[in-house]
């Protein structure tokens, strides 16, 4: 068994324009003052990574982890989620998602497609510079609008969905291969890849890639109403990145799973900081340091009541209490002997 690695924080729902929260240097500061010992970097800010640069550059990502590390925290992942959802877009959606994309490809569905995959390419790259094994992404969809039956999909819509997504992210998934290192998917709502099935669907039309992953997020299971722990016992090979975020999930006769169109506040399922939602964080992280969880812990902040410094303040905490320092004994050594085959034959009367 494996100790958890952490705390550790996602930096995208705290960059702004004043400080700490407008530099790198800002933020690394006030993140190591608060007990974080990691920070997982969003590609798309600027301020934080120049990607393309970390790409083609080992001493310029040799030069940020030194600033990094001269804060006493260490980058424990990239993220590219808002490029990963641009590799697959239902044009629904095109206008919405533009915004994830510079300008000169917005209203230009493909040319930002084109964008996207670069940038996850870079990431392989990136990442493979800075020493990382792991990355985190979104998958995309092309399916969601077609989530619930009604109208009747029709017959093999599915999976000619699965087989177009599987191809937009073979050559990403051969430039990770390349680069060694683990593509890691949010399962997570609007996301193509949402549950175990739909990941167990794309695995089978990626033709079982290696580099496929998860990213362990369970508050998008407590919105959804799974059992966020036996997915743990079922897909926790694939487990590579965990996000500490946390949800509740209200029964009520007027509202469900769906949400009403109601803004988060007002929802039944909605998100919480670490501790004040009806996450089982006890059992996750029980589960993951039994199945030699090889990785991060790594706070996500979204919450529709609470702060995010305040629950930047209490998320460092949060997760310290939870980690578990695994045992390398057994419980019951001292009563036990040294190994006798011999005696172990006679005992069974072999």
């Amino acid at each position: 068994m494996k100790t958890i690695k952490g705390p550790a924080i996602f930096l995208a729902q705290f960059m702004g324009d004043e400080a700490p929260f407008n530099s790198l240097e800002g933020i690394c500061k006030w993140a190591a003052e608060l007990g974080y010992k990691g920070i997982q970097i969003p590609t798309w800010e600027s301020r934080l990574i120049d990607l393309k640069t970390a790409a083609e550059s080992k001493t310029y990502c040799d030069e940020l982890k030194g600033k990094i590390a001269g804060y006493g925290l260490e980058i424990s992942e990239l993220s590219t989620h808002l490029q990963g959802q641009l590799v697959a877009v239902h044009p629904a959606y095109d206008s919405l998602f533009d915004a994830f994309a510079p300008a000169e490809v917005h209203g230009q569905p493909k040319a930002r497609q084109e964008w996207a995959v670069q940038q996850l390419k870079y990431a392989a790259r990136a990442s493979q510079h800075l020493g990382l094994t792991a990355h985190a992404t979104f998958s995309g969809a092309l399916l969601w609008p077609y989530m619930y039956p009604w109208p009747q999909r029709p017959q093999g819509l599915a999976e000619t969905g699965f087989a177009e997504l599987a191809a937009r992210w073979m050559p990403i998934l051969d430039s990770f291969d390349a680069a060694g290192v683990d593509l890691c998917y949010e399962i997570h709502p609007g996301e193509d890849l949402h549950d175990g099935v739909t990941f167990e669907r794309f695995l089978a039309a990626a033709s079982e890639h290696p580099r496929i992953n998860i990213l362990f997020d369970p508050s998008h299971f407590v919105l959804q109403q799974m059992d966020y722990l036996q997915f743990i016992d079922i897909y926790q090979e694939f487990i590579r990145m965990f996000h500490v975020k946390d949800a509740e999930y209200q029964r009520n006769g007027r509202t469900g799973v769906y949400g009403g169109y109601l803004d988060w506040a007002e929802r039944a399922g909605r998100f919480r900081s670490p501790g004040d939602g009806q996450v089982d964080f006890k059992g996750i992280f029980s589960r993951l340091s039994q199945y030699d969880y090889d990785g991060w812990a790594v706070m996500e902040w979204e919450c529709c009541i609470k702060s995010p410094e305040q629950g930047a303040r209490e998320g460092a905490e949060f997760i310290s209490r939870h980690i578990i320092e695994v045992t390398d004994k057994t419980f019951d050594d001292f009563a036990g002997g040294k190994s006798n085959e011999a005696a172990n034959r006679r005992l069974l009367g072999i």
